[in-house]
């Protein structure tokens, strides 16, 4: 596990990045996998990423496994590396945004 101020940074990282709650993204996942024919449970909604990122978002800091700290620093990287100023997603952008969405960040969120 990481110490004390390594948890804090990331922590803050973490939510900083992923600027949806919890509600925005579960109703996300939901739309983005719903089609025509089929509709999954509500539980099984999303990538996988996508439904540990909501779950991180419902736990307390204290509670958080390797497993969550190792997909909060996939995250963090993830949406550093794609929004930074020469790559920020722009309306037009509408699979970038969709796959940032995916991981509980909209570029076009204020």
């Amino acid at each position: 596990m990481t110490d004390a101020l390594e948890l804090d940074a990331l922590w803050e990282d973490f939510h900083r990045v992923v600027n949806m709650t919890s509600q925005e993204l579960a109703a996300w996942l939901r739309v983005r996998d719903a089609d025509e024919n089929t509709e999954p449970l509500p539980e099984n909604a999303g990538t996988p990423t996508g439904q540990h990122v909501l779950a991180i978002l419902q736990k307390r800091r204290t509670d958080l496994t390797d497993n969550d700290l190792r997909v909060m620093h996939e995250v963090v990287d993830t949406v550093v590396e794609e929004t930074d100023m020469e790559n920020e997603p722009t309306a037009e952008d509408t699979a970038r945004r969709q796959r940032l969405m995916t991981i509980g960040h909209d570029p076009l969120k204020p």
